[in-house]
């Protein structure tokens, strides 16, 4: 792959980078930026975005806002993002200013829409499990017929931490299915009889180096991830079909920056792909007290064409995700002296909102 250099090389410490989205990814990533030396100008549609409070602009407007694209576009050298659904015309409009997006629009396209995301993943290596598309309820009906039930019915586009999907045990249970997912085109997938979840973060430099963490074993809860402990335990060969599959689908997007790969590990020792997410992710938030260098300052060397920082654990961690008033016991937490407490600064504890997150440490 070709090299993919910023105008005039890498960021120098003092420019600026921007950040589509300002939840607690961006804010954990305006963090990661401002220790390297970066500013961060931030777009989110909420005022009190919690880390445009980190940050040292804010352009509050649309994601697609003509003009607070256009504000961001001309304060940042390179803009990232935080989550997956930012609209695709943002990008586009960013492109037609001359601002470069990374990771780049493949990723952001093939991530949008999963019957892509499984197409573009078995095409180069990566295998899923089976599936079917359907435009409509009979289609549906034909989609679970083929693949055998139980089946996971999911809507093709939007959707995190279990909405927008739905389990089909019969058949005939299919068409209703699809309409109360709103009769917009979904994706049917066969249901994985799996032995644990895993996860691997990797990440691509601009020069095409890569850099591939621990894995980590997770577990999920009404479709929200719990808890991940990592490193995981896991077989040599293991680790290595993890990273084998990360490098096949961070070349086949040209990536730059950090991308999660969620697996199924499978009772034969074979690894499926349940699906990528083209950013820093929930699973990897233990590398924040586990390793060398952090999920996020990975993303921002990466992006900012700087060399990628080394993988290696430190410490083994047990992250755990505060939800709603779960992160009102902040000070049992900072109490705790093997727990390191990170909050998201969201002013409204909702019921399963991720609040913030404990990295509870031991030795490895």
């Amino acid at each position: 792959m070709a090299d993919l250099p910023l105008k005039g090389g890498p960021l120098e410490p003092g420019q600026t980078i921007g950040i589509l989205g300002g939840g607690q990814l961006g804010r954990m990533l305006a963090t990661a930026a401002a220790r390297l030396g970066f500013d961060v100008v931030i777009l989110d549609p909420e005022p009190d975005a919690p880390a445009g409070r980190v940050a040292a602009h804010t352009i509050v407007a649309s994601y697609d806002d003509p003009q607070g694209l256009e504000a961001l576009g001309a304060a940042a050298g390179i803009v990232t993002y935080e989550f997956e659904n930012v609209p695709a015309q943002a990008v586009a409009r960013l492109a037609e200013m001359g601002v470069e997006v990374a990771p780049g629009p493949l990723a952001l396209r093939i991530a949008q829409d999963r019957l892509e995301e499984k197409t573009f993943l078995n095409g180069h290596g990566a295998p899923t499990v089976a599936f079917a598309a359907a435009d409509t309820p009979e289609a549906a009906v034909a989609a679970a017929e083929q693949l055998g039930l139980p089946v996971l019915m999911k809507t093709r586009r939007e959707g995190y931490d279990g909405k927008g999907q739905r389990w089909v045990e019969h058949a005939a249970d299919a068409a209703a299915a699809f309409r109360a997912l709103g009769g917009v085109p979904v994706i049917l997938e066969a249901a994985a009889e799996f032995v644990r979840e895993l996860s691997v973060i990797a990440a691509r430099g601009r020069d095409g180096a890569t850099a591939v963490y621990p894995l980590a074993e997770n577990h999920h809860e009404g479709g929200i991830l719990r808890r991940s402990i990592a490193p995981a335990r896991v077989t040599p060969a293991l680790a290595d079909q993890a990273e084998r599959i990360a490098a096949r689908v961070l070349a086949g997007l040209d990536y730059v920056g950090v991308i999660g790969i969620e697996l199924f590990e499978m009772a034969d020792g074979r690894l499926l792909v349940n699906e990528i997410a083209p950013r820093v992710h929930n699973t990897g938030h233990w590398t924040l007290d586990g390793c060398e260098v952090d999920q996020f300052e990975q993303h921002i060397r990466a992006i900012a064409g700087w060399p990628l920082g080394p993988t290696v654990a430190v410490a083994r961690v047990e992250m755990l995700n505060l939800l709603g008033e779960e992160a009102d016991q902040w000070l049992k937490f900072a109490a705790e002296p093997e727990t390191r407490l990170h909050l998201y600064g969201k002013r409204d504890a909702k019921p399963g909102r991720k609040m913030g997150h404990v990295n509870r440490v031991k030795p490895l």
